[in-house]
């Protein structure tokens, strides 16, 4: 099978385009340049796809003997990602970039381009597995759950899986790099490149300051009395306790959070712990891993990368899912996914749209 390797110069891409060698495919080595103006070093273990990291795919896939390319897909990423990263932000909505590029980029823009060159898979160095069940490839966790990354791939269809392989969800990460360690793979002991991509210093706020400009308002109790202000609501989440700077304080000292965002009047609003709990997730743009169900489902729900899983009930209603919880979450906010389990097996996924309570 001819296979491009996804390769962005991390030691978990590396071990995985090796693998892909090792078992018989044709392979081509594939690093994305997703930035117009790639940093030459990284910082640390922030941010990836710079200069250095394409430097360090190409000399593992010297080392491993494949091809290697550099794909430009900046354009594309700074359309499909980080456009969509502001206005969902803009919106009073929380995203997760690394699951809008799994779904737009890396299964959708670089697989769609490998399928018009007559490859027939991609290959990436994700935590996650495949197997082969009744109806057809099905997405399954990783065996190392502490690097588990099947929530950040729930978007993919059974179309897109059955082009896609994960050889690494069979595998620890200690034991990953022991392996790159023994095919002499200098990225063997690479940090692992964590927070968002294309904000390198980790300074979400601060960026989203840069691009949007401050935008004062109030910050008010849920009696609507104002307890404090802000510089621009984009840049509070619901859950969010740090960081508030409130003047008013409660008069029998309790914490408070965000737990609301409204950008039509730029105000963010604050309340107790309690106010957080919800029963109800109701998403829109469900993807299925397979046919979508029928009736009610009893699924496991996962609401944020390596969170918890709840017991919940999922019914389907289109391009609508609404999951009920077994018992209440807290700190959920618009714009996040909630991805669906039976067991270890991936369901499917939708991005939420609203909570509440049962």
């Amino acid at each position: 099978m001819r296979v491009v390797a996804a390769m962005s110069g991390g030691v978990d891409s590396a071990v995985a385009a090796a693998r892909m060698v090792d078992a018989g495919h044709e392979v081509v080595g594939v690093h994305l340049a997703l930035s117009q103006s790639a940093a030459t070093l990284r910082e640390s273990a922030r941010g990836c796809c710079t200069i250095e990291d394409a430097g360090d795919a190409r000399r593992v896939a010297d080392k491993v003997g494949i091809p290697f390319y550099v794909w430009d897909m900046a354009q594309r990423f700074q359309e499909d990602v980080v456009e969509d990263f502001v206005a969902e932000y803009t919106a009073g909505r929380t995203p997760n970039p690394c699951l809008r590029c799994n779904e737009r980029i890396k299964f959708a823009a670089l697989l769609d381009k490998a399928l018009a060159l007559g490859f027939d898979a991609v290959a990436t160095g994700h935590y996650a597995q495949i197997v082969d069940g009744p109806g057809g490839r099905e997405l399954h966790r990783a065996v190392d759950m502490a690097k588990d990354q099947s929530y950040v791939l729930g978007v993919l269809d059974a179309d897109q899986l059955a082009r896609s392989f994960f050889p690494l969800g069979d595998t620890t990460k200690p034991q990953i790099r022991d392996e790159a360690a023994a095919r002499g793979f200098s990225v063997a002991k690479k940090p692992d490149s964590h927070d968002i991509c294309f904000i390198a210093d980790g300074d979400t706020k601060g960026w989203l300051t840069k691009r949007l400009g401050e935008q004062p308002g109030d910050i008010v109790d849920t009696d609507g009395e104002v307890v404090g202000e802000h510089r621009g609501a984009f840049a509070y989440t619901v859950g969010q306790r740090r960081g508030l700077g409130l003047k008013v304080p409660r008069e029998d000292g309790a914490k408070r959070y965000v737990v609301d965002v409204r950008p039509g009047t730029n105000t963010v609003v604050v309340g107790t712990e309690d106010l957080l709990g919800i029963d109800v997730v109701v998403g829109d743009h469900a993807r299925w891993c397979g046919p979508a169900p029928a009736g009610a489902l009893h699924v496991g729900a996962q609401l944020r990368a390596h969170g918890e899983e709840f017991a919940a009930t999922a019914v389907a209603d289109g391009d609508r899912v609404t999951v009920r919880l077994d018992r209440r979450a807290r700190g959920v906010a618009p714009g996040q996914s909630v991805v669906l389990y039976d067991g270890t097996r991936v369901v499917g996924s939708a991005t939420i749209t609203g909570t509440d309570r049962a």
